[in-house]
């Protein structure tokens, strides 16, 4: 596929778990693209593989200049900017609200808020000029649903939900869409992380994961690169401001559907005062 002949995407949080899917998949339809990863050794390796059309641009996005460098990079590189991938975030600080620290706060918010915040401002600068361009930002299940994931992580992830939408009304009139995705619980290093306790046991963490996975198989990066892609693309014209689950219904479905086992499985009718019938009594 060449979805994204001569195109140029920026991809925080490249170098590994859903930003490398979405790194590999872009590049192979097409996009030259830059690497931009708080992680050299991993986003190096991953460039000189990919070849001439790949750059790393070492990235922390809680500072300002990192991430416009970044941009810049793919400007100088690359001539234009047509995808920016806000998706660099960690699970920062956990545990009870009472006993939060607030400075690993304070950085919690700046990785997965400030960082996407700074990628806006600065994708915004280069993609008004074009009157084109695409940003997509990750938010999470935790930040629409209470009680699956920390407390600052919510917050942040909720903000990003907000933050898309406001931004995406303002640049509309420049041609520019914004979406924000949704990823359920994906193998990667963090997820391992969060269930085994150890971000290189990815096989742990799936099988972890997978015995509760309510389609059956856990949700891989590449899953998301998928949806990730298509908002990216011109298949996806007239979508913006939209919240994109995947997640396997994990935000959209609450709950086991009755109909699937039980006294429900066959078709019923139930009526006045909860009466089972087909036809209502007539006084």
């Amino acid at each position: 596929m060449d979805r994204f002949e001569g195109k140029v995407a920026v991809v925080t949080g490249g170098a590994s778990g859903i930003g490398e899917a979405v790194v590999r998949q872009l590049h192979a339809e097409g996009a030259s693209v830059v690497v931009a990863d708080i992680q050299r050794t991993p986003g190096d390796a991953l460039v000189a593989e990919l070849g001439e059309r790949a750059r790393f641009a070492r990235t922390d996005v809680t500072v300002e200049a990192d991430v416009a460098g970044a941009i810049d990079l793919a400007v100088e590189a690359f001539g234009r900017l047509d995808v920016m991938f806000n998706n660099a975030g960690v699970m920062g600080t956990l545990g009870p609200i009472d006993r939060t620290p607030m400075g690993e706060a304070d950085l919690t918010l700046a990785v997965n808020l400030r960082g996407v915040l700074c990628g806006f401002k600065h994708a915004a600068r280069v993609m008004k000029p074009q009157r084109s361009g695409v940003v997509i930002s990750t938010s999470s299940p935790a930040g629409v649903l209470g009680g699956v994931g920390p407390h600052v992580y919510s917050a942040a992830k909720a903000a990003v939900v907000g933050l898309s939408n406001s931004v995406a009304a303002e640049l509309r009139p420049f041609g520019i869409r914004v979406n924000t995705v949704i990823p359920g619980a994906v193998i990667s290093p963090m997820t391992a992380a969060v269930v085994g306790g150890s971000a290189n046991d990815l096989t742990g963490a799936a099988a972890a994961l997978g015995e509760s996975a309510p389609m059956g198989r856990v949700i891989s990066p590449e899953d998301v690169a998928a949806g990730v892609l298509f908002l990216a693309s011109d298949d996806a014209a007239f979508v913006t401001g939209a919240t994109f689950p995947i997640d396997a219904g994990m935000t959209g479905i609450h709950g086991r559907s009755p109909y699937t086992s039980g006294r429900y499985e066959e078709p019923t009718t139930l009526l006045e005062a909860g009466r089972a019938g087909s036809t209502p009594t007539r006084a």
